[in-house]
């Protein structure tokens, strides 16, 4: 475990954490080597060509590598086999895989940035939810009746929390979230700002004046352990039963999930899209993003849909869609090639058919 130097910071009972580290400290949790001064410290990450004194960077294209020669980062990580070609300024630290060694720090550095603990005021938390050990709750969120929260939870201000609604742990739900009645949320899921879990499905029936009834919602949302939920994303409760997102789904920005879909395990979609009701999606499937999914058909596992593409039929495992209506991406492919050529096909048409109607004529 890197062996932080922290700083508590305490306010109205909440304790933000700021963190210093060495070159030396650094190098021993990526069981890398330092060479320059081992206790050269760092309190901010950078790019390397925005570094500066106290910050910490890591170089892995080749194409940074004049950056290296002039950056003011304190601390960089480099690939184990890179020899400089001149003097270097900054003390550096030889890993493996400089990329995957500044994620590790990434996510030990967001750990401690978002680490807090305690109940803001003012707040409203009603005498019968319950949470477990170091909460925090920020101000201006509302926890109803029958609310249960793991360990370890935090709810940043301004989130709404129904009645019954229960939080596995490790679970963040940033500023601004609903989270409607009867929701089931797993452990170590993030809900980002502005989401909404649980809002009614679209759900009317024509009546015999020409307008429409609207169909009581009644069911809940599922959403099990270690899912990703972006900002503004939308995920509407079932009719009945459930609306379910399975473990490990990663969902972007701005998508909207209506009534009992199901989303298989380890799915990712990106932002801006829409999937109509009762639709099943397979697991580790990949969505790009502004695809629209028509209701009631079921999408296999590993299947791929490329940005902007219209899905109106059900997809078997392991294929590749593009295109609205989608088509198999290699069909697709082949066919844009003529798409491109259509105004040129055209005017050949034309030009033949000028020359038959003047060879008609004679």
């Amino acid at each position: 475990m890197l062996n932080f130097s922290i700083f508590a910071v305490t306010n109205r009972n909440i304790k933000t954490l700021r963190l210093k580290f060495t070159a030396k400290q650094i190098s021993d949790i990526l069981h890398g080597e330092v060479y320059g001064n081992p206790n050269e410290e760092v309190s901010k990450l950078s790019k390397i060509e925005e570094g500066e004194k106290g910050s910490l960077t890591f170089l892995s294209n080749p194409k940074y590598n004049p950056w290296l020669y002039t950056t003011d980062a304190s601390v960089v990580i480099v690939d184990i086999k890179f020899i400089p070609e001149k003097e270097v300024s900054s003390t550096m630290i030889k890993v493996e895989d400089p990329y995957m060694a500044f994620t590790k720090l990434l996510e030990y550095y967001n750990d401690i940035q978002l680490h807090k603990s305690g109940i803001e005021q003012p707040v409203f938390i009603h005498e019968t939810a319950n949470y477990g050990n170091e909460l925090y709750l920020g101000a201006f969120s509302y926890l109803s009746e029958n609310v249960t929260i793991g360990h370890n939870v935090k709810i940043y201000p301004n989130v709404f929390i129904g009645n019954n609604v229960v939080i596995g742990d490790h679970t963040t739900i940033f500023s601004g979230a609903k989270i409607y009645s009867d929701i089931e949320i797993g452990s170590h899921c993030t809900i980002h700002s502005g989401s909404i879990i649980g809002s009614d499905g679209f759900g009317f029936a024509p009546d015999k004046n020409g307008g429409y009834s609207k169909i009581p919602q009644i069911g809940n949302v599922i959403i099990e352990d270690y899912v990703d939920i972006g900002s503004g994303t939308t995920i509407d409760r079932a009719t009945l039963g459930s609306t379910i997102i399975r473990s490990g789904v990663k969902l972007d920005n701005q998508i909207h999930v209506a009534h009992n879909v199901e989303i298989g395990e380890h799915t990712v979609i990106a932002a801006q899209t829409g999937i109509a009701g009762s639709t099943k999606i397979g697991k580790e499937c990949k969505i790009g993003g502004q695809v629209g999914i028509v209701g009631h058909i079921t999408i296999g596992n590993n299947v791929r849909i490329q940005a902007q593409s219209g899905i109106g039929k059900s997809i078997p495992d392991n294929e590749i869609v593009q295109g609205s209506p989608a088509m198999p991406y290699t069909e697709f492919n082949k066919s844009y090639v003529h798409f491109r050529n259509l105004p040129k096909l055209a005017s050949r048409l034309d030009e033949i058919e000028k020359q038959r109607d003047k060879k008609n004529f004679e």
